[in-house]
């Protein structure tokens, strides 16, 4: 049994083994496309009699669609409210209700629980249909009201005598120039680096997520949750903003950190890797911008600024494998399913994260569908992403820093308290590892990790892997309730197990 830092969760009575548990969560990258259920129809208004005046009110404007949480994890409504009535000859009758993407995620924000990610591979989507209805319904509204009035327009026009009516125009303005520094400005740069990634698992299944170019060899910087369905005999295509389709390959994965590298095939001349910025000078209330595809809409630019820094995050792939840690950015960008390894840039238009998990309002479940943005996003940072993306483009492996400790993961404890139970003391907590060296024993509760505070095993966890192998770090912990401080030098552990 392993004795690292990646302890998962012990059971009651005996401690959890040292690698952290599968999350519960499913992972959201892809929506399942919605069926139209129903056809989507406009009557129009009747024809007055000749030497009649119109007399028809104009109906009320039909309210934009919302998406809203279903009571159910896997559904939610994505409708239209219908308009007031007008009769038995209303017009225009009320659009019928469209199904929606699915709504879940989990509430709440206990650790010990990992956090819904915002783009795992999902089930391929059967087809475009729901979404198309919706955007039909609603241009269908806007087309018959604007008919309505330009025919009662018409005939106001006409009945005055004067038979014609004048309308005079503003002067049209020049045209507008961005200025390079702008939000267009940076996302017309960084739209041509940025990919939409489709992965196929050998069944068919699979779902779709979001990558950037990290050098001019053709790697592509994305998260293992985006890839992780083709990994093993799948097929992988990257999606350039002007359309052109690239295969693409694994080059290596890393489960805990949630990265991976995938490679062209046959890259094209000329690519432009997007610039990395340094993720440890970003500032709360720095301005944000995220690109990827949410729902399958590429190319989607949205905004926001860093919320918070350091947010210690558990997230799953949703394939019942190990949780991955992260001591991440948060930020109020627009982040949906789709979006998931797609690059968070600053107001420079540098690289300063990668998207990779949000955390949704609903029924506190998980793995009941997928939910969408309520302004909490988290990202990986790019100084961690870019020491475990060289990684693996040299040897094709992640390696973590560890301290060869099994964390309870279910503790209750403030802090992140070392099994007790579960295996022998000497694989709980190895004698010759970083934090046996140092002193520490099964029971001991860390309470601070490089001059941080620890609240529970994760935030370990995702304070650990912010480091390298090798760094020395100030450690303290409370035993029969007395801190002691150690320095402890990080050991390696090459691979996921």
């Amino acid at each position: 049994m392993s004795t690292e830092n990646e302890g998962t969760a012990a059971p009651t009575p005996p401690a959890a083994p040292s690698v952290p548990p599968a999350p519960a969560s499913a992972t959201q990258d892809a929506a399942p496309a919605p069926a139209v259920t129903e056809p989507v129809t406009q009557q129009l208004p009747p024809t007055p009699a000749p030497g009649t005046e119109p007399t028809q009110q104009i109906p009320p404007t039909a309210a934009p669609p919302a998406y809203s949480q279903a009571p159910t994890p896997a559904s939610a409504a994505y409708g239209y409210p219908a308009p007031a009535a007008h009769g038995a000859e209303g017009w225009p009758p009320p659009p019928p209700t469209v199904p929606a993407y699915g709504a879940g995620g989990h509430g709440g924000g206990t650790w010990g629980a990992p956090l819904t990610t915002d783009g795992a591979p999902a089930p391929k989507p059967k087809g475009k249909g729901g979404l198309v209805a919706g955007i039909l319904v609603a241009a269908l509204l806007a087309g018959g009201i604007g008919g309505g009035v330009g025919y009662w327009a018409a005939e106001r026009s006409n009945s005055d005598g004067s038979g014609s009516t004048t309308i005079s125009a503003v002067n049209t303005p020049k045209d507008l120039k961005r200025e390079a520094g702008s939000i267009a400005g940076l996302a017309a740069g960084a739209l041509p680096s940025v990919v939409t990634i489709e992965a196929s698992a050998g069944d068919g299944e699979g779902g779709t997520g979001t990558g950037f170019v990290y050098d001019q060899q053709g790697h592509i910087l994305t998260n293992n949750h985006v890839v992780a369905s083709a990994a093993n005999g799948g097929k992988l295509f990257a999606t350039f903003s002007d359309g052109k389709r690239y295969d693409a390959e694994v080059v290596g994965r890393a489960q805990g950190y949630d990265v991976a590298v995938l490679k062209l095939k046959n890259p094209p001349a000329g690519l432009k890797p997007l610039p990395l910025g340094d993720s440890d000078k970003v500032a709360v209330g720095d301005s944000t911008i995220a690109i990827g595809a949410p729902f399958g809409l590429s190319n989607t630019v949205t905004t926001g600024i860093v919320s918070a820094k350091n947010r210690p995050v558990a997230s799953g792939d949703g394939t019942g494998s190990k949780n991955s840690y992260m001591s991440a950015l948060q930020t109020d960008a627009s982040i949906n399913p789709g979006n998931s390894g797609g690059p968070l840039l600053d107001g420079r238009g540098a690289v300063i994260g990668i998207n990779s998990a949000i955390q949704s309002a609903g029924n506190g479940g998980f793995g009941g569908g997928q939910a969408g943005s309520i302004g909490l996003g988290f990202a990986i940072p790019v100084n961690q992403a870019k020491n475990v993306a060289e990684s693996l483009i040299k040897t094709g492996k992640p390696v973590y820093p560890v301290i060869s400790v099994s964390v309870d993961l279910q503790a209750k404890s403030e802090g992140a308290k070392i099994s007790e139970q579960g295996a022998a003391a000497n694989e709980l907590v190895d004698p010759n590892g970083p934090a046996g060296k140092a002193g520490l024993k099964p029971g001991d509760v860390i309470t601070e990790f490089g001059g941080k505070p620890v609240d529970s095993g994760p935030t370990l966890i995702s304070m650990i892997w912010t480091y390298k192998p090798g760094d020395t770090v100030k450690l303290t912990y409370l035993r029969g309730g007395k801190p002691t401080t150690v320095d402890i030098t990080l050991g390696s552990r090459v691979g996921d197990k």
